[in-house]
């Protein structure tokens, strides 16, 4: 399977790149930064017909969507408006488009921002009413919808006509690129004290487990006999606060002496309301897939003796 990954020089990009050399799949990583030492091919996904070019050129039958405007508070500047559209819902609808047109597959990462208004105590379900409290969450929604519009948002053809994955994810970290813990790992190593939010909940997302749930989502949806296409909801297990994570990388770090402290969100004024609650019920994609998802603490572990080592 020819497959590719838009993206890739990003944080879930690069974790692609490492599960593709275990893989006997052929992949093409594309992306519109170079970064030393990453062979990348240049692609734009807001441009349709180069889309459709690079599909047709390279045999492709699956594109994983790592690639998205991410800043979430640099979202709101309506000046940024239409550039973040474009990324996050205009740029999935071609990808949608040139996957549909050869048959082929894509799998869409999106996000736990699509929720937010409502006071969410339980986990959130894949059916739940998505919510936006902001121009991030609402443009990975729209998205979400124009994708499965795309492929008639069939839950129920043959896999062979190919489908969508929508997969929503959460505080994603990794060791590479910008993130809340490689932030953490340094203003723990390097201040006496830290307040840090308590009062959003979540859970932290190892951007390598999410890799190699991908590559085994993409494996069993293009092999089964009936067509496995929907919204999936991906974390790591478990439920923490923005405090607690931070708590839990001094401590695996061993920065103790820095004084972590809980503080509410209004202390740290923002932009965007973010969730309050945005713990993702991951029953359907274990079930569908058969995955195991590991405890979020021991993905951390993981990653942090990755960046030490």
């Amino acid at each position: 399977m020819n497959i590719l990954v838009t993206g890739a020089n990003g944080q879930l990009g690069r974790e692609m790149r490492i599960i593709s050399q275990q893989s006997a799949h052929h992949f093409l990583f594309t992306d519109v930064n170079q970064v030393e030492g990453l062979e990348t091919s240049y692609l734009d996904i807001t441009d349709l017909n180069a889309v459709r070019q690079v599909v047709s050129d390279n045999q492709i039958n699956a594109i994983v969507n790592c690639a998205a405007w991410t800043n979430v508070d640099a979202a709101e500047d309506p000046a940024n408006h239409p550039i973040v559209e474009r990324l996050n819902a205009t740029a999935p609808e071609n990808l949608a488009i040139a996957m549909h047109e050869v048959g082929g597959w894509i799998i869409q990462i999106s996000t736990d921002y699509v929720f937010g208004q409502e006071p969410y105590n339980t986990p959130c379900r894949e059916d739940q009413q998505g919510t936006p409290t902001g121009y991030y969450g609402l443009t990975k929604k729209m998205g979400e919808e124009r994708i499965m519009k795309v492929f008639g948002a069939t839950e129920s053809d043959s896999a062979s006509n190919g489908g969508y994955i929508i997969i929503r994810t959460a505080w994603l970290y990794s060791e590479f690129g910008k993130n809340f813990c490689k932030t953490m790992l340094n203003l723990t190593a390097t201040k006496p004290a830290l307040n840090v939010v308590f009062d959003q909940c979540g859970t932290p997302t190892y951007a390598f487990d999410l890799a190699q749930a991908i590559l085994a989502i993409l494996d069993q949806s293009t092999s089964a006999e009936t067509n496995l296409s929907g919204i999936y909801h991906y974390s790591n297990e478990g439920v923490c606060s923005w405090f607690d994570f931070t708590k839990m990388i001094a401590h695996f770090s061993g920065h103790t002496a820095c004084d972590v402290r809980p503080c509410h969100s209004c202390e740290f004024p923002s932009p965007v309301t973010r969730p309050s609650y945005s713990v993702l019920d991951k029953t359907k994609i274990k079930s569908t897939f058969g995955l195991t998802i590991p405890y979020w603490t021991d993905s951390l572990l993981r990653c942090i003796r990755n960046l030490e080592a």
